[in-house]
């Protein structure tokens, strides 16, 4: 089974609890995770997000998030 690779990991809140959303390059959902899990930590190290996803670019990946949550995303482009 071939995997897509991920490319955008998004730190954001869902209903009070953070989740780390993993994005392929055309930012399709491909999984999530806790983001307090020790793996988001191994794959952001070194890495500075950019703060917000409230463009258009993450308006469809998104969706389930409301503007508040969207603007105060951190949004990490993974080395792939």
């Amino acid at each position: 089974m071939h995997q897509v690779p991920v490319k955008y990991l998004v730190l954001i809140d869902a209903s009070g609890a953070m989740v780390a959303r993993l994005f392929d390059g055309q930012r399709r959902h491909v999984s999530d995770i806790d983001a307090s899990s020790e793996e988001v930590a191994v794959m952001t190290t070194g890495l500075t997000p950019l703060r917000g996803a409230d463009d258009a670019a993450w308006a469809a990946a998104l969706s389930g998030h409301n503007a508040d949550e969207r603007r105060a995303a951190m949004v990490y482009t993974l080395d792939v």
